[in-house]
């Protein structure tokens, strides 16, 4: 099995600064503050120039954590169901 492509990940502008904003705090976070952090991260996102790369990435890792390509675990988990029919 060969490695997974990640040489998009140093161009990816989750990295640096903002990279608090695409996973939840190590403490309790209220909806509204999660809703707030996940707005701003997917805004980024939007924007990102490897989002595509990204979100394959977590979509083939089955990534269980944070925000990539523009969708939550919440909303990858659904992408995946849906698939699965």
């Amino acid at each position: 099995m060969t490695p997974l492509d990640r040489s998009w990940q140093p161009i990816a502008l989750c990295r640096g600064n903002h990279s608090h904003l695409f996973f939840p705090p190590s403490t309790a976070e209220r909806k509204e503050e999660r809703e707030r952090r996940e707005h701003r991260a997917k805004s980024i996102c939007k924007i990102c120039p490897v989002k595509g790369q990204c979100l394959d990435y977590a979509m083939t890792i089955r990534e269980p954590y944070g925000i990539w390509g523009g969708l939550t675990e919440a909303e990858r988990r659904q992408v995946l169901a849906k698939a699965a029919f």
